[in-house]
């Protein structure tokens, strides 16, 4: 299984970077897990409606870029469809027997992502309705991945 993450933004602070390395290592078993930054747009705390239109679609453009042809693409979006951790591991098996290459998960930046991101997508994700740092999410979508795997293989899981 192969396991693509786009992000917007690098991981600053230790605690996340550490977090996501173990899940990665954790998930090695199961899955060749690649995750991939994209520069976010610098802008101020206050954008026009055209100017928060504009970063999307600049970061956008950049996230579709390492979007290969035949990726499933599963876009993490607030609007998205919510599924327990079973029904993501039941999920996540019919997305690896869809016959794409790749599984890539598409986490935006602040201000979330872009139309035509979404537009790319297969499916679309959320995780629920609070908004999450996009740094905190990469740490939950990869335990969510992990969770998802160890389900799927029999496995238990730690509570």
């Amino acid at each position: 299984m192969r396991i693509r993450i786009l992000c917007v933004g690098k991981l600053k602070e230790r605690f996340y970077k550490e977090a996501c390395q173990e899940f990665c290592k954790r998930l090695s078993r199961y899955a060749q897990v690649e995750i991939l930054e994209v520069a976010d747009e610098k802008a101020p705390e206050q954008l026009s409606p055209a100017q928060r239109r504009q970063v999307k679609e600049a970061e956008g453009a950049r996230l579709l870029q390492k979007v290969a042809e035949g990726d499933y693409v599963v876009a993490l979006d607030i609007a998205g469809e919510q599924l327990s951790s079973p029904a993501l591991a039941a999920r996540l098996q019919g997305w690896l027997n869809s016959g794409k290459s790749r599984l890539c998960f598409i986490i935006g930046g602040s201000l979330g992502l872009s139309d035509a991101v979404l537009a790319r997508g297969d499916q679309r994700l959320s995780f629920g309705p609070p908004t999450f740092s996009h740094q905190l999410f990469r740490v939950m979508l990869l335990e969510q991945l992990y969770r998802a795997c160890k389900i799927n293989a029999g496995e238990p899981y730690h509570k």
